[in-house]
């Protein structure tokens, strides 16, 4: 197969499937190569019902000894499968009557899920299951990956798509064919074993966890890296001439405006912060900084003055984040502060019609509009300015490093200053290798009246306690988060699990009111119901990670976080970040499944011993543990395809080495850059 050939030419892949495709970087069938899978489960090999453990995927097969339709809160299929030795019960909430035909007693099933409960008592919520006739179904001859996904987008179709693309990476050229002769695999055999490891590994090690990171993946890393390093140097080498950006330098009457109608005093690290954009802005060179403020600490206040200040000098500004969700909050926000100042706003999200969403362009082309807010979809060729001033993009790293180049052909001849907000602590020692080119500002201070989070560990054993916890919580007027264990593989499982979960809190806490909010929900109906908590009318949230950013609920002072030895360090902050916003005294608890590993138990004893964001990263990049696979890369980290930040750092100087000597051969800088930072570089382009 040719690489270059666009996915639509793939089976199954129709225009609304390649549009979820292109949210992974995925719009060629060479990108599916770099597609790495986050895990495998082994379904090479049957675990007998008494062997399941809770927590641990695997594949079972039994006879249905019961079966029948409950009605409950809500309607489901529960089934009992046994095979002589022992029995678990299967729970289907969705399901039709061809299902519960095929379920029937008596009938040979083999079902392959993730178990819970104790053991002796488990469940499993919609597993995929076979039915075992005559002939029973082939086992697999190789470990099954499981790949980063997206709503809409099935394992099973990237499985496949991966499996049509495979044969053609033969075309595909070994940029650093000097790798080998360290002892580490060619480009070929690297891809190979890691989309498909064979029957015989084990699922964990080929996990290629930081603690054991496996040659193939070390060499794809090393090239990824070289790969930036080397976009970076030829970034730093740009022309003068191609870097000059307008001069923003008006009297401040806007911000000084906004603050004196603002119901507090901004924080000192606010005030240093702002005073650094400021002066960037006054230069004639484009502005390249790096705001870092951890959760709470008030960085979109920082955005909107330096947003004042171009709109006063005459210029537009883009604000441009990760997701929808957090597109629309921070729409708010800015309504909020901008508008009764006489700040134009244009909101570009997925829900105008065609006809408003025109107006709008036509008015930010025209000038009319001062500012526009929306997500990657402001790079769009449609989305004109009359005069770009400022770009600011909050929560860099989930776009990719590069990505942020796409806006500045969007400036008419000169090249926008450029804001860059994170959320999530970077470690310094990584900043300077990642970031090397932007200047770099940290807010240390919490804005006034926000408390500090007590955090908990409890063993799931102690369920029913936090369930008492909660009932007393809402009971005195606050409101609760529930999070739903991480389900990486599948937003279908991931949705079920929180379902699952709903309504066996419904039945606990029936005088409460319980919303439900993930992934697979459609846009606006998990946004009327975000709106709800937010408004008060639900007491209880049980949500998936989607609530990871972008909710602000003031009143909500309790979160419990469900299965959190699974989850990285960065993703349990920045959850337990959704409380501890108002005044009230706030606790969050992870629960966990014993017995914990080291590295597990020492994540989550720094999560109760600090709630400082920068510790937190340092602790995170020590232990380079495998809660990253599993946390920033499933919400949807771009940054690297391969490389991890915090597992990776020990390749970052060979990379860096590397770039250097391959700086000097121009083609080959260009191919490597071509094929890791290809679609950044597409987008850099646009007009």
């Amino acid at each position: 197969m040719e690489l270059q050939v666009p996915l639509t030419a793939l089976k199954g892949v129709g225009p609304a499937v390649a549009e979820r495709l292109e949210r992974l970087g995925l719009e060629q069938a060479g990108d599916l190569l770099f597609h790495l899978p986050l895990r495998f489960e082994d379904r090479t090999r049957l675990t007998p019902i008494a062997a399941l453990r809770p927590g641990l995927a695997a594949l079972f097969e039994g006879h249905v000894t019961h079966s029948e339709v409950v009605h409950r809160r809500r309607r489901m299929l529960v089934v009992t499968l046994a095979d002589g030795q022992a029995q678990v019960l299967l729970r289907f909430f969705h399901f039709g009557a061809n299902q519960q035909r095929r379920l029937s007693p008596g009938t040979c099933i083999r079902a392959f899920g993730e178990p819970r409960g104790m053991p002796g008592a488990l469940e499993c919520v919609h597993p995929e299951i076979q039915t075992v006739g005559d002939s029973p179904p082939a086992m697999e001859s190789h470990l099954t990956p499981i790949y980063p996904t997206t709503e809409g987008v099935s394992q099973k179709l990237l499985r496949q798509l991966v499996a049509h693309a495979l044969p053609g990476m033969q075309a595909l050229p070994d940029l650093l064919p000097e790798l080998p002769r360290q002892g580490l695999p060619g480009l070929h055999s690297a891809l190979e074993q890691l989309h498909h490891p064979p029957a015989q590994a084990d699922a964990l090690a080929a996990l290629d966890t930081p603690e054991n990171r496996s040659p193939a993946r070390t060499r794809l890393a090393l090239e990824e890296l070289c790969a930036h390093q080397l976009a970076r140097m030829q970034q730093s080498r740009m022309p003068a001439d191609t870097r000059s950006a307008p001069v923003i330098q008006p009297p401040g009457a806007l911000w000084q405006q906004l603050r004196g109608q603002l119901p507090f005093e901004p924080t000192g690290a606010q005030e240093r912060v702002t005073a650094e954009i400021l002066a960037d802005l006054a230069r004639p060179q484009p502005m390249n900084r790096l705001v870092q403020g951890d959760v709470g600490s008030g960085k979109t206040l920082v955005a909107v003055a330096a947003a004042l200040a171009a709109v006063e000098a005459g210029y537009q500004v883009a604000f441009m984040a990760p997701t929808e969700l957090l597109a629309r909050q921070h729409g708010r926000n800015l309504a909020q502060w901008m508008e009764p100042l006489g700040v134009a706003i244009a909101w570009l999200g997925g829900r105008q019609t065609a006809s408003e969403r025109g107006q709008l362009l036509a008015e930010l082309a025209s000038g009319q509009r001062q500012v526009a807010i929306g997500t990657h979809a402001l790079f769009q060729e449609e989305v004109r300015f009359h005069h770009l001033g400022l770009a600011i993009i909050d929560e860099q790293h989930r776009f990719g490093v590069h990505q942020r180049m796409a806006l500045r052909d969007k400036g008419n001849g000169r090249m926008p200053h450029q804001l860059i907000m994170t959320a999530t602590p970077i470690p310094r020692t990584l900043a300077m290798a990642l970031y090397a080119e932007l200047a770099s500002s940290v807010i240390d201070e919490r804005p006034p009246g926000r408390t500090p989070v007590r955090t908990a560990l409890i063993s799931h054993e102690r369920r029913d306690e936090v369930i008492e916890r909660i009932r007393a919580a809402c009971g005195s007027g606050t409101q609760a988060y529930w999070v739903c264990p991480l389900v990486e593989e599948s937003e279908q499982l991931e949705a079920e699990s929180a379902e699952a979960t709903a309504e066996r809190l419904r039945e606990a806490l029936p005088e409460l009111t319980i919303g439900l909010a993930h992934g697979r929900m459609k846009g606006p109906e998990r946004d009327a119901v975000m709106e709800r908590f937010r408004a008060g009318a639900i007491d209880l949230l049980v949500a998936t990670t989607v609530i990871e950013v972008g909710v602000d609920v003031p009143n909500a002072s309790l979160m419990i976080i469900e299965n959190a030895e699974r989850m990285g360090l960065s993703q349990l902050h920045q959850l337990r970040g959704r409380v501890g916003r108002g005044s009230a005294a706030s606790a969050c608890v992870l629960l966990y499944r014993p017995p914990l590993g080291d590295t597990a138990r020492e994540r989550l004893e720094a999560m109760r011993r600090t709630d400082d964001g920068f510790e937190i990263a340092e602790v995170d990049l020590k232990l380079r543990g495998p809660g990253e696979l599993l946390g920033t890369r499933q919400t949807g980290d771009r940054s690297f395809r391969v490389a991890d930040w915090s597992r990776d750092q020990d390749l970052l100087d060979e990379a860096t080495t590397l770039a250097a000597r391959i700086e000097k051969d121009p083609a080959r800088a260009a191919a490597l850059i071509e094929r890791w930072l290809g679609t950044a570089t597409r987008y850099a382009t646009v007009g």
